[in-house]
């Protein structure tokens, strides 16, 4: 006799043997890899869902089509910390829970932002480019110490990025209308921050009343600023950044997350002063073991309270 069905689409965690995914089957559960070691497509998703129970999601599309098929699903537990690839509005609306790994990926992000960074402010990729096109081609970069950085969101990525720019003397300010004490960090407007800051690093989720930076945002950046998107690339308007790339005014921007991976090839992708990376962030060994067992401690305990409810249901509360 098999346990209850979960879905785990991670291509982490259905790519050949994750511990996590192990704990599940321990636990009594029969676990579904409908495209392994692949991001599944929506008709794998459609052929999958149905007479599951729960889910360790990734970053694929869960929309309401999807969510109509999955006749007893009772909770989706993603192993990151956003959750707009959901439609939370038709999840809620069929009674799921959505829970997230929150914190898991925050080093792995916050690393690959301060190389980033780092990379930005010394000129490295143009400066790459041109020795590998037969040029020798010595710039003056900049050293972080000294310089500001600007964290736009200040949660557990933002934070810890944070904590590792000081350690290399960089000034850190911050701006997030949901956080009213930030230590040591100087919490400012986003306008004031976009105007004083060298470094500029979005760590929010994408909005749906479009792009958090406009052409008015992007006017308001100092000249060679580094933009680092380690968020989503739907955060910045990508002809208002291209115009500002082409002017000479950004040193450097770089994007790791696309609301479509892999994206279509564009004229800002294969810009010089643009350094695209195919969603790294959280692809560190330690991240993905950390999400992973975060993602299924969740799942597990979100499934055993809904076991604990039915139970006390049957017996009528007593």
């Amino acid at each position: 006799m098999t346990g209850p069905r979960v879905l785990v689409t991670p291509r982490s965690m259905s790519a050949g043997r994750s511990p996590a995914v192990d704990r599940l089957k321990a636990a009594g559960y029969t676990v579904v890899t409908p495209a392994p070691g692949r991001q599944p497509t929506r008709e794998d998703l459609l052929a999958a869902v149905p007479g599951v129970v729960g889910w360790v999601a990734g970053v694929e599309p869960i929309d309401a089509q999807v969510l109509a098929h999955a006749d007893t699903l009772r909770v989706i537990s993603r192993n990151g910390a956003g959750c707009d690839a959901i439609d939370m509005a038709a999840a809620a609306a069929s009674g799921v829970r959505v829970l997230t790994a929150r914190g898991a990926n925050a080093q792995g992000v916050a690393e690959l932002a301060l190389a980033l960074t780092l990379a930005g402010l010394r000129g490295l990729p143009e400066a790459a480019a041109a020795l590998r096109a037969g040029q020798w081609r010595r710039t003056t970069g900049r050293e972080a110490a000294g310089r500001t950085l600007g964290v736009v969101g200040f949660g557990a990525i933002g934070r810890r990025l944070a904590h590792l720019a000081a350690g290399l003397g960089m000034r850190v300010v911050a701006h997030d209308p949901f956080v009213r004490d930030a230590g040591d960090v100087p919490l400012l407007p986003l306008h004031d921050l976009l105007r004083t800051s060298e470094v500029v690093s979005l760590h929010v989720p994408p909005s749906p009343d479009g792009p958090l930076l406009g052409a008015p945002e992007l006017a308001l950046l100092r000249d060679d600023a580094v933009l680092l998107n380690t968020a989503r690339s739907t955060l910045v308007d990508e002809d208002a950044l291209l115009a500002e790339l082409d002017s000479g005014r950004i040193a450097l921007y770089t994007v790791d997350a696309f609301d479509r991976e892999p994206p279509a090839p564009s004229a800002l992708l294969a810009h010089p002063r643009v350094l695209p990376t195919p969603h790294l962030g959280a692809a560190t060994a330690e991240s993905v073991r950390r999400a992973s067992d975060a993602a299924v401690d969740n799942l597990l305990a979100a499934l055993a309270d809904e076991r604990g409810q039915q139970g006390t249901e049957a017996s009528g509360g007593s």
